[in-house]
């Protein structure tokens, strides 16, 4: 059975019933009553979960998941997690001896059984095999009703996504070559290109790491770059100011007084702003009145609880593939709206993801700009049967296909196998480690 007829039968009872009105009776006729015909069920079953682990290039390993059903329809997800990625496929393979032979469309109670199930639960590793298939599954219930996922989840709350863009993530390069240094000048001139281009906000790293790293040294050359920065962009052009994490407490706020004068749309991780370290958190809030905005590395709503609450921070960052998906994303959203903060989702990783963030922005008002990385690079083109997600000046198209509008390319990902990679990070000048 092909999709389309599958979809057929699946939607044609709601086709044949019987649709009488009720409401105020006709003195000739009688009244008019209603009735409703039960909805014919899909009688679908999951056969398979499939990990394919592709190198991406670089220092990275993309990890995608593929649900597969007994009607031939199949979803996809993404795990992706840095340094991870056997230990990603792992996780999935967990959770795949629970979800054969279950019905794919119950996407809220497999998402439970899966994080409260093992006992153990949270954490990155977790949450990005949770995230992989939650994506893949409510990929497999817009493909069955015909619809994106954004209708799935209450339909449109804007017409279109506003995006940034890193100010060098855009260059049409292969994603499989190292990106060369750039000069100060030569930043500056795709900053300059980025707002010809039509873009009205774009990210930059304005925290130099240095090897080894020098606080001191990172903060002047960052402040010195960002006035350069906002000379060229002009004033009412949108900087994201992007740290990285790796200031520490003192150098943080010291950095974040020194941009103020610049008005950053906000500081993304200006230090470790996790829920495990909440009094420097708070300690930072306290001590400058830049927008602040962190959480790319947290991975529950329960860690965004209390940054939304005491109202930390001014815009929270979770990203769908460390967060348990697309279901637990729109509960974080929620959350956050009850305390007027608003969430950029993070997304560095593929088109899978782009796509899974664009469909909870499309449907969630508080989800006010997303990130636009590596999705865009030729390299997915291929992976992606040519992929399917487009924008124009700035801003994301919502995606039209059902489900989440793209699929991989099985036999394209066989001919980048995983390939094992060495991590990096900074070293202070005695040879400590420290946060990228």
């Amino acid at each position: 059975m092909n999709r389309r007829d599958f979809l057929a039968g699946a939607l044609g009872a709601a086709g044949t019933a019987p649709l009488v009105t009720g409401g105020r009776a006709d003195a000739a006729a009688g009244p008019i009553e209603r009735t409703h015909a039960d909805a014919k069920p899909l009688n679908l079953k999951i056969t398979d979960v499939k990990t394919f682990l592709v190198d991406g290039g670089g220092d990275e390993n993309f990890a995608f998941v593929k649900v597969y059903t007994n009607q031939g329809i199949t979803g996809l997800g993404e795990a992706t997690l840095a340094a991870k990625g056997a230990t990603i496929a792992a996780a999935i393979e967990e959770h795949k001896r629970y979800l054969v032979g279950k019905d794919p469309t119950e996407i809220e109670r497999h998402w439970r059984g899966m994080f409260i199930g093992p006992r153990y639960r949270g954490g990155p590793i977790l949450m990005s095999a949770i995230a992989a298939i939650d994506i893949a599954l409510w990929d497999i219930l817009g493909q069955v009703l015909g619809r994106p996922i954004w209708q799935l989840l209450g339909g449109k709350a804007r017409d279109k996504v506003r995006l940034y863009c890193h100010e060098g993530y855009l260059r049409r390069i292969s994603h499989r070559k190292k990106r060369k240094p750039r000069s100060e000048q030569e930043e500056l001139d795709q900053w300059r290109q980025r707002k010809e281009e039509g873009w009205t906000c774009v990210k930059g790293g304005f925290y130099p790491g240095g090897h080894p790293i020098n606080h001191r040294e990172s903060i002047r050359k960052g402040v010195e770059h960002l006035a350069k920065v906002r000379e060229v962009v002009g004033p009412d052009f949108d900087i994201i100011v992007e740290a990285h994490g790796k200031p520490t407490p003192s150098t943080a706020v010291e950095f974040c007084k020194r941009v103020e004068p610049f008005h950053p749309l906000w500081v993304e991780e200006v230090t470790q702003l996790e829920n495990e370290v909440l009094q420097e958190v708070r300690y930072i809030r306290e001590h400058t009145d830049v927008p602040l905005a962190t959480g790319e590395r947290l991975t529950t709503r329960f860690d965004f609880a209390p940054l939304c609450s005491e109202m930390l921070v001014n815009v929270i960052m979770p990203d769908v593939v460390h967060v348990g998906g697309i279901t637990e994303l729109r509960r974080i959203a929620a959350l956050a709206d009850a305390f007027r903060v608003e969430v950029s989702p993070h997304n560095p990783q593929s088109e899978v993801s782009t796509l899974a963030s664009m469909h909870v922005c499309m449907a969630t008002p508080n989800c006010t700009i997303l990130e636009i990385g590596s999705g865009q690079d030729p390299f997915w083109d291929d992976l992606f049967y040519g992929g399917h997600f487009s924008y124009d000046k700035g801003y994301g198209n919502p995606p039209s296909r059902p489900g989440l509008g793209v699929d991989l390319d099985e036999k394209v990902a066989a001919r980048y196998p995983y390939e094992p990679k060495n991590w990096e990070t900074l070293q202070t000048g005695d040879g400590a480690y420290v946060d990228r």
